[in-house]
């Protein structure tokens, strides 16, 4: 991960986090699974793989009061991911551990919330990234099995679980919630009307009872192509993106 280090500024100004100036970098994916999410004031939450913090500092911005704890085993992103909750004022805890090796204190809780942004490619299908941080942000080294399993363990009853991922790895993601999570739903995620979906967003509860919903899909932006220079988000999304706007899925009440 590069030393040099920028401020960026996220949804409108409302939260500004440090991130590596190369390497990964969040961008609209972190943004949108804070905004899937539920919460309420006094409610906890745990980010698995929370990089600098992105996703759930987001979620902080929009509904305060949140019992905030991050795993994320690189150890440069941890100390970021400290630091922007510091600046953020977030209750947020953040330890540098591998999911498979889970601190006591983590191994120990259960949470209403988890989220997750697993690396999106499977390591033998791409060319590996130079930066050695954005590498292991986006190439899968801990199976999405584990990931899944990790999260259905510290999910409270009733917890729910969201978790935005490549729409490729699909099958992976359904294969490794079936029977240990329930009451899923699935919101596509589209650049623009027409074209196909790249990102997916699943929901899932702990000993839910209700049936499968696939929802229609989130359209980006405006337009069946790119037009001009700048910005094309559609209103909603524009309000997500720069408003704290809640993503509003029909069924947040669904048991």
């Amino acid at each position: 991960m590069s030393d040099e280090l920028t401020r960026d500024a996220f949804l409108g100004g409302r939260l500004h986090l440090w991130q590596p100036g190369r390497g990964y970098r969040a961008g609209v994916d972190p943004v949108l699974l804070a905004a899937c999410v539920p919460a309420q004031p006094g409610q906890s939450l745990l980010d698995l793989g929370c990089g600098a913090g992105a996703a759930a500092l987001c979620l902080h911005a929009r509904i305060s009061g949140l019992r905030l704890t991050g795993v994320e085993r690189q150890a440069q992103y941890a100390d970021l991911a400290r630091r922007n909750a510091h600046e953020a004022q977030a209750r947020m805890e953040v330890f540098e551990a591998d999911l498979g090796h889970l601190p006591d204190a983590v191994k120990q809780a259960s949470f209403d919330h988890v989220i997750a942004n697993p690396p999106y490619y499977q390591r033998q299908s791409r060319q590996a990234a130079v930066d050695s941080g954005r590498e292991a942000a986006l190439s899968e080294d801990t199976p999405l099995e584990v990931w899944i399993d990790v999260a259905a363990r510290r999910l409270a009853p009733k917890g729910c679980l969201h978790v935005i991922l490549r729409a490729e790895r699909l099958p992976d993601l359904l294969s490794a919630v079936r029977g240990r999570l329930s009451s899923l739903e699935l919101l596509p995620v589209t650049a623009r009307a027409g074209r196909d979906a790249h990102l997916i967003i699943l929901r899932a509860r702990k000993t839910g009872r209700a049936a499968f919903r696939l929802h229609a899909p989130l359209v980006l932006h405006e337009g069946a192509h790119h037009e001009r220079d700048g910005e094309s988000y559609r209103a909603e999304v524009s309000k997500i993106l720069r408003d704290a706007a809640p993503l509003d899925w029909p069924s947040a009440s669904r048991k």
